[in-house]
């Protein structure tokens, strides 16, 4: 049906297409790899603060803030984002939860 010529090319550049595919997917995964790893770091920190005790976390943001003027006393940034972050997150989940008024 076909010459024998036509098949072993067509079986080589299948095997070049599969090796090609192959390399692609394995540089698609460490890259995933790299991208997701501070998000998992993230969702362990995220986990771990939920099963703390209140009175831990209370104790915890005098702490923090105590520790990044010692750690970083020049940067400004950090030092607002603790005196600022919790109430910007209360209000975005008072904006972002589902009102009970809607009908």
């Amino acid at each position: 049906m076909y010459p024998q010529q036509e098949l072993d090319r067509l079986a080589a550049h299948k095997v070049a297409l599969r090796l090609k595919i192959a390399r692609r997917r394995d540089s698609i995964a460490r890259a995933t790899r790299g991208v997701t790893r501070p998000l998992a770091w993230i969702d362990r920190m995220l986990h771990w603060w939920r099963q703390t005790p209140p009175l831990l976390r209370i104790a915890f943001v005098p702490l923090a803030g105590a520790l990044g003027r010692v750690l970083l006393p020049r940067h400004r940034t950090l030092g607002r984002l603790l005196r600022w972050g919790p109430a910007v997150l209360s209000g975005l989940r008072h904006f972002l939860r589902p009102s009970d008024r809607a009908a």
